[in-house]
């Protein structure tokens, strides 16, 4: 692992095993709050009026997308249930080394680090609106017995990883989608859009982060 600074300062991960950053080159920050924020979680409060949010994270990594979504609630009303499937957790070392603190409130951030580990094992409260959950399991072995009205599908890229794009591993998350929830992801390909609607979701191809000119955003019917 080695860090990468990317097109908007930020630094993202450079995992060698699978060949791919954990974020845009383009701009990790950036990216993370077009793809996942704005496209997925507040186009979802805005479409609904929802109060109660439970989201899906596929792939945590360094806890950006959670950073972000942390940071976006400051000034709202709604509250979220946030669950990351990983199963490779980062060391608390390489998150602290991230500086992601520069990207979001510094309370955010220091109450990120100091519930880290706890919420490698439980749900964890870090503030009135705001749970974190890191399930430490492959994307085929989660199971879970509540739905989620948003899910950020952040894997690494097909081309590196991919049996995280199948019709199996798709299928399986879409099950803890409830109807009318979000499947937002930074990629959009053929395949994607025909395994999406094939599982029951419309689809919508959304504005790009830097870098890409479109992605994905499936509704459930």
């Amino acid at each position: 692992m080695e860090f990468v600074t990317t097109g908007d300062g930020s630094k993202t991960l450079f995992n060698a095993e699978i060949g791919e950053c954990y974020h845009s080159t383009h701009g990790a920050v950036q990216e993370s709050r077009h793809v996942f924020v704005k496209t997925g979680l507040d186009h979802y409060v805005q479409t609904t009026g929802a109060t109660d949010v439970g989201i899906l994270e596929v792939g945590f990594g360094t806890g950006l997308n959670f950073l972000q979504t942390a940071d976006f609630l400051q000034d709202k009303s709604f509250r979220v249930e946030y669950v990351g499937i990983e199963g490779f957790p980062l060391p608390l070392s390489t998150v602290t080394a991230t500086g992601y603190e520069t990207a979001v409130d510094p309370k955010i951030w220091t109450d990120y680090l100091d519930t880290y580990e706890r919420a490698l094992v439980e749900n964890v409260q870090l503030n009135e609106r705001l749970k974190l959950y890191i399930d430490h399991t492959l994307l085929l072995n989660f199971q879970s017995d509540r739905l989620f009205d948003v899910v950020y599908f952040d894997a690494f890229a097909a081309v590196h990883q991919p049996e995280m794009w199948n019709d199996a591993a798709l299928g399986h998350i879409a099950q803890f989608i409830k109807p009318g929830g979000v499947f937002v992801t930074y990629a959009i390909t053929g395949n994607l859009k025909r395994s999406m609607k094939a599982l029951g979701f419309s689809i919508e191809k959304a504005p790009g982060a830097p870098g890409k000119r479109e992605m994905l955003r499936a509704t459930k019917l």
